[in-house]
């Protein structure tokens, strides 16, 4: 195998998701060590926890402050808090584990509503990985290699809401691109020089963690509440004034409220009949929440679901 076959190392990138700030942060390291000082630069007034399965780590004596759990993840489980991060990070995360379901929705509880976790995966498509298969060789055996769509099911089956991904690149030698390409392999967003990802995996839609962030827990809890109770046709008239009190008094805007309700809906189609027939006076808001939820939703059907209810609203103000 020639030396440009050989897989590289990961590059700790995962902080180029962030926005350095002077927040009171509560972010935790996992294995990932070489990202403290760096956090500590970025986040001065963070709180940094740091766990290892090393006693030795020399990043011990060089990151004053930071709170220390000597634990092997992959065996034991983490002692934290429900709902205490902001961010986990740790690189290549699920690459060695037997259960990555597991792992990836115990880091999810662990992270606030707002909070995210930033790992990367190795990708199984890359040309270096293909190339040894075609030569006769699997050299990945102790470690999980995924491609992009099954990584992305995986969080979002471990109650993730949004995933975003970055590319580290590898280029092909010459020659070998054409050769995977003829041979059926699609290159679609440079998959196949995409060595590994990064990945930011997070609790809430962006919107909604811009949401929750905006309005208190006990705001949010109203809100929702109502939202069912208008769903469910619960004195739905007056849990629709309810709503609306809320809403004027806290200054919800249109968007903000059609995120809230793609996030904790199910009968869609019955709670916005239900609404708009109790809010004769709020139907402009409505028509814009729809008109939100139109651009917002990648899904044709669910396109065509809000505009049929746009039309039967404007129809109900004529």
């Amino acid at each position: 195998m020639e030396e440009n076959d050989l897989a590289e190392q990961i590059r700790p990138d995962l902080l180029s998701f962030l926005t350095p700030n002077a927040a009171p942060l509560r972010i935790l390291v996992v294995e990932s060590l070489t990202y403290l000082s760096d956090l500590r630069r970025m986040f001065p007034r963070a709180e940094l926890y740091a766990v290892t399965s090393e006693a030795d780590a020399p990043e011990m004596a060089s990151s004053a402050g930071t709170h220390w759990l000597i634990l092997d993840y992959l065996a034991v489980p983490l002692p934290y808090t429900r709902g205490y991060f902001d961010y986990i990070i740790s690189d290549l995360a699920l690459e060695t584990v037997d259960n990555p379901q597991d792992i990836a929705s115990g880091f999810s509880m662990f992270l606030k509503e707002t909070g995210s976790l930033l790992t990367s995966f190795r990708n199984v498509r890359h040309w270096s990985v293909l190339q040894n298969l075609m030569d006769g060789h699997f050299y990945n055996f102790v470690s999980r290699l995924y491609a992009r769509a099954e990584f992305e099911n995986l969080l979002y089956a471990s109650f993730y809401k949004s995933v975003r991904m970055r590319h580290q690149r590898r280029e092909a030698p010459d020659g070998l691109l054409d050769r995977l390409i003829r041979a059926g392999f699609e290159n679609e967003q440079d998959d196949l020089e995409t060595e590994f990802y990064l990945v930011c995996a997070d609790r809430s839609m962006p919107e909604m963690a811009l949401l929750k962030s905006m309005y208190t827990q006990e705001e949010r809890r109203q809100i929702v509440r109502m939202i069912h109770r208008v769903e469910y046709d619960i004195e739905c008239a007056k849990s629709a004034g309810a709503l609306w009190e809320i809403i004027l008094r806290v200054g919800i805007f249109p968007a903000y409220l059609a995120s809230f309700v793609r996030e904790t809906v199910i009968h869609t189609e019955v709670f916005y009949h239900h609404l708009s027939h109790t809010s004769y006076e709020h139907l402009h808001f409505i028509c814009e929440m729809l008109e939100m939820s139109i651009a917002e939703s990648g899904d044709p059907m669910e396109q065509e679901m809000y505009r049929r209810l746009q039309r039967e609203i404007v129809s109900e103000k004529r």
